[in-house]
């Protein structure tokens, strides 16, 4: 798929009209790193663009480098639907403790989404000032890791979660191998990267793109939600 960049205006265009084409609702992530959360919204059955300011050349869909915000302002109409992971190192436990300061993506993403109208939902990590959000886990889609992520819908657009199991499996210490069937934490330089790929199901990523994705089951899931609020509108 392609990959351009936002100073392509014509190429954006273009690019959009053709995945139209597709006759699927053409679905916007943006922050969207190496393609977890995309992959889901695929899967789900729309069409997919993703955004993201650093280049992505794993990603799997088509893909335009630019700033999400900005992208989002001048192209975001012309979505059906849209999903932002704005990056989340302002709102983790070792920042607060190491007192880093980041930016603050959330706010400006909301505010744009809001005013744009169209369905939409926003990930981050718990900690993350999210209003009245929707808690996924790993061990709900018989992953073997339970990363917890939350996710904050607008636009006329709500979702439950799925029942969440009791953690009773216990999470592999970091630096030992994977066995079939270990529970995981894909943290730092962790190891068993061919595992967690199969786990996941992103054989394309990288222990980078591992370590930051939204598993595509949590937008499979949430993407069969929003594919059945935008046929029933």
């Amino acid at each position: 798929m392609p990959h351009i960049t936002l100073s392509d205006h014509a190429e954006i265009l273009a690019l959009i009209a053709e995945l139209r084409r597709a006759g699927k609702p053409v679905h916007l992530d943006l922050f969207c790193c190496q393609g977890g959360a995309s992959a889901g919204y695929e899967r789900a059955g729309f069409t997919v663009l993703g955004v993201d300011l650093d280049p992505q050349p794993r990603y799997p869909y088509a893909f335009v480098q630019a700033d999400a915000v900005e992208f989002l302002l001048r192209y975001g109409h012309l979505f059906d639907s849209v999903s932002a992971s704005p990056p989340c190192q302002a709102f983790t436990l070792a920042q607060r403790i190491q007192a880093n300061e980041h930016p603050d993506f959330i706010t400006p993403t909301r505010k744009l989404l809001t005013e744009l109208g169209r369905p939409w939902v926003i990930e981050n990590v718990p900690g993350a000032p999210l209003e009245l959000p929707v808690v996924l886990c790993g061990a709900m889609f018989g992953l073997h890791t339970y990363r917890h992520r939350l996710f904050e819908t607008g636009g006329g657009f709500t979702f439950r979660a799925p029942e969440h199991p009791e953690h009773t499996a216990k999470t592999v210490k970091m630096g030992r191998p994977l066995r079939d069937g270990d529970f995981y934490h894909a943290v730092g330089h962790f190891t068993g990267v061919a595992y967690v790929r199969r786990d996941l199901d992103m054989p394309w990523a990288t222990r980078d793109g591992l370590r930051e994705c939204i598993p595509p089951a949590y937008s499979a899931f949430i993407g069969a939600y929003l594919l059945h609020h935008l046929t029933s509108n």
